[in-house]
């Protein structure tokens, strides 16, 4: 029987929403919940106590989002459990559960990375998440079984994850993902300094007085963004909001020893030093529109090119489209990740 929140999205198949309490953020220094939900769906047909087990598609949210904001419905909008939904029942591509994971933390996302300050995302998905999915449905649970896509922070996390953890995805597909933080990252410096300098550096005060407002301005949120980013890569240790920021507080001049810590998460710098990781996948997939307000079509163009010099086959496309609302490009890379997974 259908749960009142598929009928809800108008699906054919079911969502449940799980939540797995995850070992990897218990005691995280923002407080943030160690217990999060997990969107799951599966397909048509799909019967718990049946003998086939499908391939599985985990889905990681951008900057800001979580999963009631990837599940939730919108007008003229569909997102991605409706798209993957859409095209099983059009046949376009096999039949595959889908996980939507949160990886929301107090400062607005967690970039999927172990951080002493946000707490172990990465070992969140890998162990906790994976092991709860695999433990509950019916899975392929080896490598050719499953694949990771998301968009921005999202497309970002599916890049690192894959470089950083073989043998767990055996491809990829990145949206809009965030790379070659030389375009992408340092323009939201200055915003981020002349802010803060009006808290007197106070990281603390900052975040409380962001979190007070009943309406945020663009400033502020773009403070709040290269704060999270700094929480992920170059936190100073294990107490909120100690921060090693990436420019001087005098002068807001690049800390070029900071950045370079930046750049070491960078996945186009990464990938120069993953080959072995990257060539044992079955597919990577980069798109971004020419439009991106971040200069992220740069980032995927010379991360593909880098993966392309290096001997790998890479799909990448472009499309005319800024960052925004781009949840369209699913229907292109869900039915070639799934049809490079395995069910058994």
């Amino acid at each position: 029987m259908q749960s009142e929140l598929a009928r809800l999205l108008g699906i054919e198949g079911d969502l449940c929403i799980d939540f797995v309490d995850s070992p990897a953020l218990h005691d995280n220094p923002l407080g943030d919940p160690s217990t999060r939900p997990v969107a799951v769906y599966v397909p048509p047909k799909y019967e718990p106590q049946g003998s086939k087990r499908y391939p599985v598609l985990y889905v990681l949210h951008g900057y800001t989002g979580d999963v009631a904001a990837l599940v939730s419905s919108r007008p003229w909008e569909t997102n991605v459990v409706q798209w993957v939904d859409r095209l099983i029942c059009e046949q376009k591509m096999p039949a595959a559960i889908l996980v939507v994971v949160d990886g929301f933390t107090r400062l607005g996302g967690s970039q999927y990375v172990n951080s002493i300050h946000n707490g172990d995302y990465a070992t969140y998905v890998i162990r906790d998440v994976i092991g709860h999915v695999d433990g509950s449905y019916r899975t392929n649970s080896s490598e050719g079984g499953r694949a990771v896509l998301g968009k921005s922070s999202g497309g970002f996390g599916a890049l690192y994850l894959s470089m950083s953890y073989p043998g767990i995805f055996c491809a990829f597909a990145s949206h809009s993902g965030d790379a070659y933080f030389p375009y992408a990252q340092p323009r939201g410096f200055p915003t981020a300094h002349r802010t803060l300098e009006r808290f007197d550096w106070g990281i603390r005060a900052f975040v409380e007085n962001f979190e007070r407002q009943s309406k945020r301005l663009p400033h502020e949120y773009e403070t709040m963004e290269m704060l999270g980013y700094t929480a992920a890569y170059t936190p100073r240790s294990a107490n909120a909001f100690d921060l090693d920021l990436p420019f001087d507080r005098a002068t807001g001049a690049l800390r070029e020893e900071v950045f370079a810590r930046w750049l070491a998460f960078d996945p186009a710098q990464m990938c120069l030093t993953k080959g072995p990781e990257l060539q044992r996948l079955r597919l990577r997939y980069l798109d971004c529109g020419r439009k991106d307000e971040y200069a992220l079509d740069i980032g995927a163009r010379v991360t593909a090119a880098r993966m392309k010099e290096m001997g790998m086959s890479v799909h990448h496309e472009e499309f005319d489209d800024d960052h925004r609302n781009v949840g369209y490009r699913y229907a292109v890379s869900l039915p070639l990740l799934a049809n490079v997974l395995e069910s058994v």
